[in-house]
């Protein structure tokens, strides 16, 4: 994926197909995340990488969330995808609680989705990004 929107010239770790030759779901939520227009930079956020790289504490150790971007009003959105198979287990969980308490500290000037394919409004990531901008 070549994107003029994301920070660095290789993109850590997001391939545009899974083995079997299906779009790969990180890969469609980097392309939601480059096509909307109140994103200004993106990158892929590397885990463990504490120096380098955006993390949240957790109960356990770190969290590092899947995608980073700053926003053409200044503000910056955290983006962490999870399949189908993982959106409601307890690590999921877990972070999305950190998430939107770090929103929350952060006093409107970040923002955190956990995005999914599809959410329980039959939204996909482009409009639950839109909905989170709102």
């Amino acid at each position: 994926m070549c994107s003029q929107l994301h920070g660095c010239p290789v993109i850590h770790e997001l391939n545009e197909k899974t083995k079997d030759g299906r779009p790969a779901e990180e890969f469609l939520c980097a392309q939601a995340i480059d096509a909307h227009t109140a994103v200004k930079h993106w990158v892929r956020n590397i885990e463990r990488q504490p120096k380098f790289s955006f993390w949240l504490p957790t109960s356990t150790d770190y969290f590092y969330s899947d995608f980073v971007a700053e926003l053409n009003d200044g503000r910056f959105l955290v983006v962490e995808y999870k399949g189908a198979n993982l959106k409601t287990n307890d690590d999921s969980r877990e972070k999305d609680q950190i998430g939107h308490q770090w929103e929350k500290a952060s006093r409107g000037r970040c923002l955190f989705l956990m995005a999914v394919a599809k959410d329980d409004e039959g939204r996909d990531v482009f409009k639950q990004i839109e909905a989170k901008l709102k």
